[in-house]
């Protein structure tokens, strides 16, 4: 299974130049823990996290008014496509100590955003069916069924 298949693509969004006090209240009322950052064709240039935020403006002393998220974020995060399979994404989270990534699209602009936790709920998803199926042709299951008859 692709990424494509299970990623988000509703994906929260600033560009450059909003400061990083704006940033905060966005994550704050959206209850998210980062924002990717992208121009204006959807080019991710980096990722900005509440971490990043508490780190590199407040431990450092710079006016969350006045500092914009360009110059506090993650640049050039690790991406994957829409083609990449989960096994892979995975892969990269695992290497890189990510827990999410932009997905791109044909032509590198953000098509969504996969993470730890979607990946966890399609294999949840995939436990039950086969749950589900084992269940139902389960041989102690079959021991409670009418024995075979050739008498009508």
């Amino acid at each position: 299974m692709t990424v494509g298949r299970i990623c988000r693509r509703d994906v929260d969004l600033v560009d450059p130049d909003t400061t990083a006090r704006v940033a905060a209240q966005r994550m704050a009322a959206r209850n998210v823990g980062s924002l990717l950052v992208a121009d204006g064709r959807r080019h991710v240039l980096g990722v900005v996290t509440d971490r990043d935020l508490a780190l590199r403006v407040v431990g450092r002393g710079l006016d969350p008014h006045l500092t914009c998220v360009g110059e506090v974020m993650t640049p050039h995060p690790d991406t994957v496509s829409e083609e990449t399979s989960v096994e892979d994404a995975l892969a990269v989270m695992r290497s890189r100590g990510v827990r999410r990534l932009p997905v791109l699209g044909p032509g590198g602009e953000l098509a969504g955003v996969v993470s730890v936790d979607d990946v966890l709920v399609l294999l949840a998803e995939e436990f039950g069916d086969l749950s589900r199926l084992i269940e139902h042709s389960s041989p102690r299951l079959m021991a409670h069924c009418q024995p075979w008859s050739d008498a009508p």
